[in-house]
């Protein structure tokens, strides 16, 4: 097994450990240990792909693996993030309807030989999830100093609630829009499949 799909299993490993972390209230800082777990998750995303094309070690296992390492990811945030009662479930449900979509539209296309690359909406969506749930865990980590007496910010709470919304609703409407151009662009895979 290759570097890049060493960094790819690593960023799966990582996500019970995120998880825990960020659910688990009984660690101090816990907010700030899941914020670098997923931070460190974060990077091995972008070091994978850089190491395997520049190395020429871009694998099968590497090109299936790595996008669904991405969704267990942030899937998994999303889903501690309705635990934590941050977001809704119809938040959730648009993130994993747009993710089957498109997966499953991958998946026709690879069956006929073709590989389907993201596209510039399906990267805005995807630095925009990113932004999202480093930001609420930021936030969710100013909030637990404040209960703990070190940070005093008045109204804080009010603030750090409406950035959170909008960055997660901003993620959303990136995420059907991604959804939509991809399942219109590549609708062709979907008519012509046996």
């Amino acid at each position: 097994m290759n570097l890049p799909n060493k960094l790819t299993l690593l960023r799966i490993i990582l996500v019970p450990f995120f998880a825990a972390a960020l659910l688990i209230d009984k660690i101090p800082h816990h907010y700030l240990i899941a914020l670098l777990i997923f931070c460190a998750a974060s990077i091995t995303d972008m070091l994978d792909g850089k190491i395997a094309r520049k190395h020429n070690m871009v694998t099968d296992f590497g090109k299936f693996a790595d996008p669904l390492a991405d969704k267990i990811l942030v899937i998994s945030a999303f889903a501690c993030f309705i635990e934590l009662d941050l977001v809704g479930a119809a938040f959730i449900i648009l993130v994993l309807f747009r993710e089957f979509s498109v997966t499953s539209i991958r998946l026709i296309a690879a069956e006929n030989g073709k590989v389907v690359a993201a596209n510039m909406w399906g990267k805005a969506k995807t630095v925009s999830q990113m932004i999202a749930i480093i930001v609420v865990l930021l936030n969710g980590y100013l909030l637990e100093l404040s209960s703990m007496g070190v940070l005093n910010i008045p109204g804080a709470e009010g603030i750090i609630t409406i950035i959170n919304t909008s960055l997660l609703w901003i993620s959303a409407v990136l995420t059907v829009i991604s959804g939509v151009i991809y399942i219109k662009d590549n609708f062709g895979f979907i008519k012509n499949a046996k």
